[in-house]
């Protein structure tokens, strides 16, 4: 709702929260308004440019045509300074269509309540007047129209009414008639006696709310586009209304931009190098050998390949570069500094090593790091996460933040974490047993029957082969988070995760902190690092039984009575954590390759403390 300059804004939000929940083109609840987030293009300047080239450059790949060109913005602060120029963020009313807060009396009878539909032009000073002259407070209603590529509208009331294009204008009633709130209770009459129906059909028939007109209301006018995808019932409030698509990177070690620095200085020698041979012929000019003797040969020709574009390292996922960070160095990595981005160092074996702990290689206690997270678009009605590898798939129909994308919000968060590395190994061996293949094709047979009412919808993974070890890491991951949750004086919903399942690096789990301010960096997870034997202990323990067991554990995946089709032996109960912890929304999970359950399949990875 744009406001005139100097006037109040209508209301605040923090910053991240314009990142993970009400982006553009979300609908929140202001104290007297019900908006529409507007588009980037409606935003005012005077957010903080976020510099992070490896996060950059995957963004602008993700566009068609890839981007030339493209910024890091975190969002508009409010300015602490009265005087200073004011900033934020335009919002549009939304819906216009509204109900009357009083039953009209002369509709009630039983257990009816009736309610004016009316429309926001009908208004006075926010308020309607009714042919009596009474003036009547509303709320907007609670029911818009909405397709699966982001657009969303109205409901065109009086054809949903009267089941078809009409001339009517009479007066429109919502009425509930009943007292469960269901939808088959609520019903849209019109005064002409000719047309009601209930909500039930349209959420069940989305025929009835006919094609969608392409609408795209939080860039501004005329910024329809063709669609003819059939509306759906949406409901404003309701969690699936809006799904921020993200794609975050760990900031790593200042050692890359100073060797990206060094071969930018050097780059008249280098530029034709064909191999790491030409590199070390190179270095007897005095001026190269200065500028490049803090790395090898070999890491200069790899940086002189990504300059060319023709760089592996271009083509490394996100998360390979971040796993290749954290086994890198057998001591320490990074500055341990107070405005440092990343500092980690190796926990000795000595102080974490116990029976249970044979297939761990190694733990890290990364006492500093940021991530910086960007939102790249929205979907509505289904989320759609990033792939293990941390990228979201190029090509995937997501709702655009603005008519021209030349920048994105985004956000850093500083914070700590605990790294730990499994033996490569000993996961291929796990993998390899015929009991954990047998585990897999029933895992497999879940997902695709997902994958059939996904039609389009694919996991990069799971095609790959990869779905045991993720599954496997994934779940034991959650049971970490709970347990760690206990004292390390963070909330389970403060603890995020990170999963590498990459076979030719390897494998681990990140456990990480991470907010906008200061909470992140409290120490209480480096502390528990010290401990993380004792707290993988308590997490495989808890995992061995669950309330709902023996229902959990002997879920089918693929049953067409439950829908858990990406669960195996996990539910509420024991794995199921807050979806702002899960990297994969509380999918991709089974217990039971983790630990023994109450089915005793005897695929389980890890070996017991009381074994």
């Amino acid at each position: 709702m744009s406001h005139k300059p100097g006037a109040r804004p209508h209301g605040q939000i923090r910053q991240s929260q314009l990142i993970t929940s009400f982006g553009p083109g979300s609908m929140m609840d202001l104290p007297n308004h019900s908006v529409l987030i507007g588009g980037l293009d409606s935003w005012s300047t005077g957010g903080e440019e976020i510099l992070e080239p490896r996060l950059v450059d995957k963004l602008k790949s993700l566009f068609d045509p890839p981007l030339q060109v493209l910024k890091l913005f975190s969002p508009p602060p409010d300015a602490d300074d009265p005087t200073a120029p004011q900033t934020g963020i335009t919002a549009w009313q939304f819906p216009e269509w509204f109900i009357t807060q009083d039953v009209d009396s002369d509709a009630s009878h039983g257990t009816v309540r009736a309610r004016m539909l009316v429309h926001r032009k009908m208004l006075s000073k926010g308020k309607f007047v009714d042919d009596n002259r009474k003036k009547r407070a509303v709320v907007p209603v609670r029911f818009v129209r909405a397709c699966k590529n982001g657009h969303i509208g109205d409901i065109d009331w009086f054809e949903f009414v009267h089941g078809g294009q009409t001339d009517c204008r009479r007066q429109l009633w919502v009425e509930e008639r009943g007292t469960s709130g269901d939808l088959a209770e609520v019903w849209v009459r019109c005064e002409c006696g000719n047309g009601e129906r209930s909500m039930a059909q349209a959420a069940e028939s989305p025929q009835s709310l006919g094609r969608c007109d392409g609408r795209r209301p939080w860039l501004g006018l005329y910024a329809n586009e063709s669609c003819g995808e059939p509306n759906r019932l949406l409901i404003r409030t309701a969690s699936n209304a809006y799904f921020t698509q993200l794609m975050s990177v760990i900031s790593l070690p200042d050692r890359y931009e100073t060797l990206r620095e060094a071969v930018e200085s050097m780059w008249d020698f280098v530029e034709i190098a064909e191999n790491a041979d030409d590199i070390q012929r190179e270095r007897k000019r005095e001026k190269v050998r200065k500028a490049l003797e803090d790395f090898t040969n070999e890491e200069v020709f790899q940086e002189v390949k990504v300059r060319r574009g023709q760089s592996m390292e271009n083509r490394k996922s996100i998360k390979q570069a971040e796993m290749e960070t954290l086994i890198a160095s057998k001591d320490e990595l990074g500055d341990d500094r107070p405005d440092g981005n990343f500092f980690a160092r190796t926990l000795p074996k000595e102080a974490w090593d116990a029976r249970w702990m044979d297939s761990v290689d190694r733990i890290v206690l990364v006492h500093r790091l940021r991530e910086v997270m960007a939102q790249v678009g929205f979907t509505r009605f289904e989320a759609v996460s990033p792939d293990i590898d941390g990228e979201l798939e190029i090509g995937v129909r997501r709702a655009t933040l603005a008519r021209e994308i030349s920048w994105l919000p985004a956000v850093e968060n500083r914070g700590e974490g605990v790294f730990i590395q499994f033996n490569k190994k000993a996961v291929e061996d796990w993998v390899a047993r015929e009991d954990v293949i047998a585990r897999g094709v029933r895992l497999l047979g879940g997902y695709e029957a997902w994958k059939a009412e996904h039609q389009g919808s694919a996991k990069k993974f799971v095609e790959a082969g990869g779905l045991l070890p993720y599954v496997l890491f994934h779940s034991f991951s959650h049971l970490l988070v709970t347990a760690v949750s206990l004292e390390c004086g963070y909330p389970a919903s403060s603890i995020r995760e990170r999963i590498y399942t990459i076979p030719d690096v390897g494998y681990g789990v990140l456990l990480y902190t991470g907010t906008s301010d200061a909470e992140g960096t409290l120490g209480g997870l480096i502390q528990v690092g010290r401990r993380i034997h004792e707290h993988i202990r308590n997490a495989l323990e808890m995992g061995e039984l669950c309330s709902n067991d023996p229902v959990c554990a002997q879920h089918e995946p693929a049953n067409q009575h439950e829908r858990r089709f990406l669960h195996g032996a996990a539910c509420h109960g024991c794995l199921l954590i807050s979806e702002t912890s899960c990297e994969q929304h509380n999918e991709f999970l089974d217990r039971a390759l983790v630990v023994p359950t109450v089915d005793n399949l005897g695929i389980e990875f890890f070996k017991m403390a009381n074994e």
